[in-house]
């Protein structure tokens, strides 16, 4: 039998080691395969020499580096004696190999073992918390850091920052950074990262700006992470900063840092920054070219979408699901209807890529719009997809932009049941009852929110002026000048008034008389925010505001008449799109 199984390498060393533990792993550097390791294994048990615990540590270590966790474990099983290379070597091959529930019931048996935690297992144990969510495990193995007296070891707090930012738990992430001896540069990226995708992007480009002022030098994963930051901040004079900062360090714009670069541009106000981006690429993917036809989109420029996804399939790159989710929203904010049907017809039959969805979402959101609710309904019937709260939103959202009732009652039936806890689709709901004067169903949807413990959104408007955000809510009186911004809205409203603007009460959800229902749309926070550039900044400066909610009708007209009475550009990004207000018109046409 033992002949049978000879090879090249096991005859190799059969005639030229010596049989100690030193030669012997020495010449286990020559095994290439799992199939050499097994010859190697079957050699060390012939001669007893896997009963040295470093041979067998080094028969576990590799077993696991290619990926053979059966074989890594059922050899760890049966050693007579472990230390903690051992432990560590099993526990980080079930974590590589993304068996984390092994990873931590093995890190468990490790810890009744008695033998004292290290800086190699723990690390492992923290990342398969990390990446299953499992936040009160990673407490738990917290607990034991502090009562090993290993909360100085620097890979072990990194390990534990990291645990906490990807469960959601920043502010505890932040306070195990902040007792750090010394941070290198993953866990300031970890942390930059934690505070960008936990929706505090402000406080991830102060922490990068921190690093900075440390003498510590950002490596590109880095700038990946602060630019994802900057997008999801919406700050141009920031995004124009680290673009600067990018460079000056001569990082190329490769597929990664290029990409993230056109959607920083792209979500600070400007498709053209980001097509200067795409077009100083070198190399380019899918999902790059699909980035910059979403930027397009958003900005109400689909004609240029459709030209840029022409060019996409000229170059040879085919679409994928996310490339056509981009151009279906490029031609739904700019009414492309014909443009988006034929693309749909195409997108299985030419690209053999089968819609989710997603794809028929955009399509009833595209029909929605431009007032086909036959059609839309027509969709609803044959699609092959289960619907999911997104179709039926995208289905009300069109409801409200034409006063449908009759559908909007069918749609809210059926997200209603799907039992959302997104606020905006019952807010959605609510406005449509109240433009058709059903106000028993407002209240009805008011106390379905209640008691699915849904609470709406508040409001609020950011504002940039002069490298500063600004933050307004309905009604605010917290800013320091708040007393001459309402003076400028008072006598810039009368000026808007002669120019012919009329307040539409139908965005005032309450059951109230006509001069509440002005007094309400006065203090909006889009409104605020205008008032206050008007007084912060100099003639001709452009306004650049984000909203977090969609903004509403009508503080678009306000804003709208704003731009031609102050001679001002301003720009809106809200929860949907982009707004470039100009002259007394808007990119999106009036069609968002």
């Amino acid at each position: 039998m033992l002949q049978q199984t000879q090879t090249p390498m096991y005859n190799y060393l059969l005639h030229n080691i010596c049989f100690n533990p030193r030669s012997f792993l020495a010449s286990l550097v020559q095994c290439r395969n799992h199939f050499q390791i097994k010859q190697v294994h079957a050699l060390a048990i012939t001669t007893a020499m896997i009963e040295n615990l470093g041979v067998a540590n080094k028969f576990v270590y590799l077993y696991a580096e290619h990926r053979a966790m059966a074989d890594s474990h059922f050899l760890f099983s049966r050693m007579k004696e472990r230390d903690n290379i051992s432990w560590s070597v099993i526990v980080g091959g079930f974590s590589k190999v993304g068996n984390n529930c092994r990873c931590l019931e093995t890190f468990r048996e490790f810890f009744r073992s008695g033998l004292l935690m290290d800086n190699y297992t723990l690390p492992f144990a923290f990342r398969a918390c990390r990446d299953t969510h499992s936040l009160r495990t990673g407490q738990e193995l917290h607990h034991l850091v502090y009562k090993f007296g290993l909360q100085w070891d620097v890979f072990i707090s990194a390990a534990i920052v990291d645990m906490y930012c990807r469960c959601g738990k920043v502010e505890d992430a932040r306070k195990v950074f902040n007792r750090m001896r010394k941070r290198d540069l993953v866990t300031w990226t970890v942390m930059i990262s934690g505070y960008a995708d936990c929706g505090d992007p402000e406080e991830s480009v102060a922490l990068f700006d921190q690093m900075r002022e440390k003498g510590i030098v950002p490596d590109k994963v880095t700038m990946v992470t602060v630019v994802y930051a900057c997008a999801k901040l919406g700050a141009m004079h920031m995004a124009t900063t680290i673009h600067d900062y990018v460079q000056r360090r001569k990082f190329s714009l490769d597929v990664i840092l290029g990409t993230a670069m056109i959607d920083m541009y792209a979500k600070c106000g400007s498709a053209d920054a980001a097509r200067e981006i795409f077009d100083q690429m070198k190399e380019k993917n899918v999902i790059s070219w699909s980035s910059m036809i979403s930027a397009y989109g958003v900005h109400g420029r689909g004609k240029e979408a459709l030209q840029l996804f022409s060019q996409m399939l000229q170059s040879g790159i085919k679409p994928n699901r996310i490339t056509f989710v981009s151009i279906f929203n490029a031609c739904s904010h700019s009414g492309l209807v014909e443009e988006g049907r034929q693309i749909f017809k195409s997108m299985e039959r030419e690209y053999f890529v089968e819609p989710d969805v997603k794809h028929y979402t955009c399509m009833v959101d595209l029909l929605g719009r431009a007032g086909r609710l036959d059609e839309v309904l027509e969709w609803a019937d044959w699609m092959k997809v289960d619907k999911d709260e997104g179709f039926w939103g995208a289905i009300l959202g069109a409801c409200r932009i034409h006063g449908d009732i009759v559908l909007a009652e069918k749609a809210a039936k059926n997200l209603l049941g799907l039992g959302p806890n997104n606020s905006g689709y019952y807010v959605l709901l609510s406005n449509i009852c109240a433009n058709a004067g059903k106000w028993e169903e407002v209240a009805r949807v008011r106390q379905l929110m209640n008691g699915r413990s849904v609470k709406k959104n508040p409001g609020w408007t950011w504002i940039e002026i002069n490298s500063k955000r600004y933050q307004f809510r309905v009604g605010d009186k917290s800013h320091p000048q708040y007393q001459d911004i309402y003076e400028m809205l008072n006598v810039f409203s009368e000026k808007l008034k002669l120019a012919g603007y009329v307040p539409n009460t139908n965005f005032v959800l309450h059951d109230v008389d006509e001069e509440l229902k002005e007094q309400f749309l006065f203090t909006h926070s889009e409104k605020l925010a205008i008032a206050f550039a008007l007084i912060a900044t100099s003639e001709g400066d452009t306004i650049r505001m984000t909203k977090n909610l969609r903004i509403c009708g009508d503080c678009h007209t306000f804003t709208k008449m704003a731009s031609s009475v102050a001679q001002r550009d301003i720009v809106v990004r809200d929860s949907n799109r982009f707004h470039h207000f100009t002259k007394g018109s808007c990119s999106c046409g009036d069609y968002w």
